[in-house]
Order: structure tokens, then sequence, then C-alpha cells
């Protein structure tokens, strides 16, 4: 603890006056305190901002490509079935029920729509003004499901669209 001889002494490198018990501290320039300017902490908070609006965007579209990979996925896995069906029995599947428990656990949701409807190709369409087909076994066999396509509209990331993948 300093003591002081005089009224007027310094403590510190600071000038110090003392009146009664209380001492007033005088500093000698403002100048050499540290610190941060109004235009330094604008910047920082607005590369803040800019760095946040890019990580929200890349978050959104994170979702938007998960969603596009799981719809790849399970068209992929839903195809797969359905040539594993055409293998097996020589002929395409009438329904996509017909997948289920065999081939698949289970008709997948599309992830876009949400919703277990998918479009699907048939093989051998047949027209209303064709006669009946003369041959037993392709009569038999009848148009089949061999291939499934998405309902959802609209287009992916890589601009195609859901009903094209």
């Amino acid at each position: 603890m300093k003591t002081m001889n005089d009224e007027r002494g310094t403590m510190n490198g600071e000038t110090v006056n003392q009146k009664g018990s209380s001492f007033i501290v005088h500093r000698s320039s403002f100048r050499n305190q540290s610190g941060f300017t109004l235009i330094e902490l604008i910047v920082v908070v607005s590369i803040i901002g800019i760095l946040a609006a890019i990580a929200i965007v890349n978050v959104k579209n994170a979702h938007r490509k998960a969603q596009e990979t799981a719809l790849r996925d399970d068209l992929t896995q839903m195809r797969k079935a359905i040539d594993n069906f055409y293998a097996d029995k020589q002929r395409y599947p009438h329904d996509l029920n017909e997948l289920v428990p065999d081939y698949l656990r289970k008709i997948p949701a599309d992830p876009i729509t949400r919703q277990a409807d998918w479009e699907q190709v048939q093989d051998n369409p047949q027209n209303p003004d064709e006669t009946a087909d003369t041959n037993t076994e392709n009569a038999n066999q009848g148009p089949g499901i061999f291939d499934v396509k998405s309902k959802a509209v609209g287009q992916t990331l890589d601009h195609v669209n859901y009903g094209d993948l």
C-alpha cells in the first residue's frame, strides 16, 4: 500500500488528488485506452450477419438434398424389387403391393409428397380398340408395372423434374 506524503501525489502513473477521505483520479490521456471503435464493431457484426445468412441457406438446401437423395434411393430400391419379381415370376407385378413382403418390407412413402402413391408405368398397355390376344401366355400375363416414378411437382436442385428421376 502506498502512502502519500503530500496532498498531491502519483499512484500507478496517474495523478491523484486527496480531498478529505476520497481520492479523485485524473488520467493524463484518454488516447492510451484500449477498446473497440464503433466502426470496428459494425464491421464485425456485419461479417457475422453475412456468415449466418450463408449458413441458413446451406441448411435449407441440405434438407432438400436429403429429400432428393432419399427419393432417388427409394426409386432405385423399388425398381430393383420389380426386376427381382420379374426374374422370379417371368412377369411384372400388377400392383406394387405384390412386392410386399417378399421383395420390399413395405411400399415407401415419397419423401417429397410424403405419400405412398407412386406413378406406376405399365408394361403392355392395352388399347381399347385392340382385340383380345390369342396367345394364352401373353394373355395370362397382362399388363404389369415395370417402372415407378414420383408424382411430386417441381424440380430437383439439379433442375431435373421429379417425375423424370
